[in-house]
This record gives structure tokens, C-alpha cells and sequence, in this order.
């Protein structure tokens, strides 16, 4: 399987955020649309930073609520490690596991076209599983 399973599943809907967006208006929107990753991205659509829940509570921890006032940019990550739709899932948990990260944006022809997150990773691995579980089952049944 590859990310465009996951991506023809869930949809290609990503939240942007502009990296002069202040800490607190990133946490708000984290919280309303109950996602745990925005992306940073510049005038022109490119990806710039990534900004997870994580950094959040490193920039509270660091700066105290100061940091709310701040803008996101002075805490986002900018070294974005991306994914392509040919990617498989199994390079997906590789990368996601090595970088100790939980969201990979999705680029097309070097644009943003989507986000995965560990949860969509997990979702499509355990709709794998029980679907070869199945076929299996029913395998051993029909004989």
C-alpha cells in the first residue's frame, strides 16, 4: 500500500498556517479542528516548517506564556522531512519512527497535496491486516 490509499481515504485537506502566525492563534486552531500538526508554508505555497503539538508545549516550556504572543516561526521545525503518493507505508513508519515524528506532509510535483499522520498509518496497516486475515479465513474454509 501507498500514501495515495491513505490520501483516497481521508482526502488531501491541509491546515497552512503563515510562520509570522502568533503561538497562540496555532494552538487555537490545533484545538478547534482537533489535528496535532499545522504546516508553515510561505507566500508561494512552499512548505517552511511544521509545527506540532510538541512544539507547542516545548515553546510554553521554554518561554512561559510569553511564547503565546510570539510567532511561530521562532518554534517551528523548518528541516520538514516530506513523503510522496509512491511512498509505501512500511517507508512512511521507517521514517516516522526514525525521525521520532508524527506527521509527514505529502508532496506532488513539489507542491503540498496532503498530510499523514501516525493515526492514518495505523488506521490503513490494521485495515490491511484484517483484510489478509479474512481472505485468509475464508482460504482455509472454502479448502
Amino acid at each position: 500500500m501507498t500514501v495515495s490509499v491513505i490520501l483516497s481515504n481521508k482526502g488531501h485537506n491541509v491546515f497552512t498556517v503563515d510562520p509570522d502566525e502568533k503561538v497562540e492563534a496555532v494552538a487555537q486552531l490545533l484545538a478547534g479542528k482537533r489535528i496535532g500538526a499545522v504546516l508553515a508554508t510561505s507566500g508561494d505555497g512552499k512548505v517552511v516548517g511544521i509545527v506540532s503539538e510538541r512544539d507547542l508545549i516545548r515553546a510554553i516550556a521554554e518561554k512561559g506564556s510569553s511564547a503565546l504572543k510570539r510567532p511561530i516561526s521562532d518554534f517551528m521545525t523548518t528541516s520538514v522531512v516530506t513523503c510522496q503518493e509512491s511512498d509505501s507505508i512500511a517507508l512512511l513508519m521507517e521514517k516516522m519512527t526514525t525521525g521520532k515524528f508524527r506527521h509527514l506532509p505529502v508532496l506532488k510535483n513539489g507542491k503540498l497535496d496532503g498530510i499523514i499522520s501516525i493515526g492514518d498509518v495505523v488506521k490503513q496497516r490494521i485495515e490491511e491486516t484484517e483484510f489478509e486475515a479474512n481472505a485468509m479465513r475464508e482460504y482455509i474454509s472454502t479448502g
